[in-house]
C-alpha cells in the first residue's frame, strides 16, 4: 500500500494561473493576515498535516512554514470564516496566545493556493543553536515608544533585505546591503560593533526576524536591544488608530505575496532601475527564465515589454518550446537569482 495514499488531499497542485483564476472569480471578501511564534513543536510534520486538513476546509490560502522552533505564516481567509480560523488556531496549545496582524492594504489576490512546508527553521538564519537564545530577546516597543526612541536619537536598523528597504524604510535607518537574512545577521553585528552600549531599535515586516536578531545581538553583548512590536504592519495599524502619532515610515512596505507591497506613506523614495524616474513598483521580468525582481515604471514597462534587459526581450521573442529548452536542466533553470541586484543591459537603447 502506498504510504502517501492517505495524504493525496493534503497538497494543492494548482498552477499559479489556475489558482489566481479561482480567487478572482470568488464572490466574497478575504482577510490577509500574518502571524508567527517561536515555540518548540514536537512533531512539525504531524502538525503540518493537521493544519492543512483543517485550513483547506475553511478555504484558507497562503504560505506557511513549520519547524521544531515554531511557525511563520502569511495567509488569506474568507471573511465569513475568519472567526472559525482564529478559533481553530488558538485551540492548539502551541498557538493559544498567538497574535494575528492584518494587512495594511487588502487585495483578494494576495495568495492563490495553500502551501504548508516543514523546514529546519522558520526563518533561515545560518546560526548555530549556541549563538542565540530565543527566550532572551529585546524589549518590544509599541508605535508611541518607538517614535519617542527615534526622537531621542536611538540607532535604527532595518532587518529586511535590500529590495525591501529600497522602497520603504524608517528615516535614517541603517539598511544593510544584503539579499538574505542569513547574510544580514553578521553584517549588522559588524556595523554595530561600536554601539554595544547604545539603544538599538530593530524592525522588520511583522517582527519575526527582529525576534531572532535581538536574541543574537544580546548573546553577543549588546546591552539595550529593542524591537518594533508586530513590525511595520502593526506599527501602521497603531498609527491609523491614533491620529496623534506621527508616521515615521517613508514609502511602501514590501510583502511576500502577489501584492508585492503596501502603501504606507505617499512619499516615493526609490527610482526606476531602467530610466531613473521616481518609482516604487516592483515587478518580475516577463522572461520566466529570468524572473528578476526589479523596480520598473509604466513607461519602461511598455518600452521594454515587461522585461529587465535586451537579452530577456530577445528570449521573449522565441517560441514557448525554445524558451522551455533554455531553462531545461538544473543548471539552466534561471538566468538570474530572482532578488539579485539589477544589472541591466540596455546598450542598444
Amino acid at each position: 500500500m502506498d504510504p502517501n495514499s492517505g495524504k493525496k488531499n493534503l497538497f494543492n497542485k494548482l498552477s499559479k494561473a489556475q489558482g489566481l483564476k479561482q480567487v478572482l472569480n470568488e464572490n466574497f471578501r478575504r482577510k490577509t493576515v500574518s502571524f508567527y511564534k517561536y515555540v518548540i513543536i514536537e512533531s512539525p510534520q504531524e502538525l503540518r498535516d493537521q493544519l492543512y486538513e483543517n485550513w483547506q476546509k475553511l478555504n484558507v490560502l497562503g504560505r506557511v512554514y513549520l519547524s521544531f522552533e515554531g511557525i511563520n505564516a502569511q495567509i488569506s481567509v474568507p471573511e465569513e470564516k475568519y472567526d472559525d480560523f482564529t478559533e481553530h488556531v488558538k485551540s492548539l496549545d502551541y498557538f493559544k496566545d498567538i497574535v494575528f496582524k492584518q494587512a495594511i492594504e487588502e487585495r483578494k489576490e494576495s495568495f492563490f493556493k495553500l502551501t504548508i512546508k516543514v523546514r529546519k527553521k522558520i526563518v533561515a538564519d545560518g546560526l548555530k543553536n549556541n549563538e542565540y537564545d530565543v527566550t532572551n530577546v529585546g524589549k518590544h516597543l509599541n508605535a508611541k515608544q518607538w517614535n519617542e526612541a527615534m526622537n531621542q536619537g536611538a540607532t535604527v536598523v532595518d532587518m529586511r533585505n535590500h529590495y525591501e528597504s529600497e522602497i520603504g524604510r524608517f528615516k535614517d535607518a541603517i539598511c544593510p546591503d544584503a539579499e538574505t537574512f542569513r547574510q544580514e545577521l553578521p553584517i549588522v553585528k559588524k556595523l554595530l560593533k561600536n554601539k554595544k552600549n547604545d539603544k538599538i531599535l530593530l524592525y522588520c515586516t511583522g517582527g519575526i526576524r527582529c525576534e531572532k536578531t535581538s536574541a543574537y545581538l544580546k548573546h553577543h553583548g549588546f546591552k539595550d536591544v529593542n524591537q518594533l512590536h508586530g513590525g511595520i504592519i502593526d506599527y501602521v495599524r497603531q498609527i491609523k488608530e491614533d491620529n496623534t502619532l506621527e508616521n515615521k515610515f517613508e514609502g511602501k512596505n514590501f510583502v511576500f505575496d502577489e501584492r508585492r507591497s503596501e502603501r504606507v506613506s505617499s512619499k516615493i523614495i526609490s527610482k526606476c532601475h531602467q530610466c531613473g524616474s521616481s518609482c516604487d513598483t516592483h515587478v518580475n521580468c516577463a522572461n520566466v527564465n529570468c524572473n528578476l525582481l526589479f523596480i520598473q515604471c509604466n513607461s519602461c514597462k511598455s518600452k521594454y515589454d515587461n522585461c529587465c534587459s535586451l537579452e530577456c526581450i530577445d528570449v521573449m521573442k522565441l517560441s514557448d518550446e525554445e524558451q522551455y529548452n533554455l531553462r531545461k536542466g538544473k543548471e539552466n533553470k534561471k538566468m538570474y537569482y530572482s532578488h539579485k541586484r539589477v544589472k541591466l543591459n540596455l546598450k542598444n537603447d
